[in-house]
């Protein structure tokens, strides 16, 4: 069994950056991060495989957005220019296998508790 646990989130003003981080304590194929805001359903953010050669994030974040990874194992979530539709608890999830459909949940054997982002202006 994989774990997954989440850091970097917090109150953060509108306009500013932060790095949200999830490391998973053993060996993944594809990570992904998936973010629910208050009173609305999951939804699929970015996706990345464990070379790092191969991402995608969804076209409501591109350009704001960028997903990396680091020794196969630690994923990245940068975020720029926070706004108010960004406020969610964000959720990193993970997969043994290569081949998923990046923006389905049941994809994703593993999950992290997730971690909230918040723009406090």
């Amino acid at each position: 069994q994989v774990q997954l646990v989440e850091s970097g989130g917090g109150l953060v003003q509108e306009g500013e950056s932060l790095r949200l981080s999830c490391e998973a304590s053993g060996n993944i194929e594809v990570m992904a991060w998936f973010r629910q805001a208050p009173g609305k359903e999951r939804e699929w953010v970015c996706g990345i495989r464990k070379s790092g050669i191969g991402r995608y994030c969804s076209d409501s974040v591109k350009g704001r957005f960028t997903i990396s990874i680091e020794n196969a194992r630690t994923m990245y979530l940068q975020i720029l220019s926070l706004i108010p539709e960004d406020t969610a608890v964000y959720y990193c999830a993970a997969s043994p296998r290569d081949a998923v459909k990046w923006g389905a949940q049941g994809a994703y054997e593993y999950w992290g508790d997730g971690t909230q982002v918040t723009d406090s202006s």
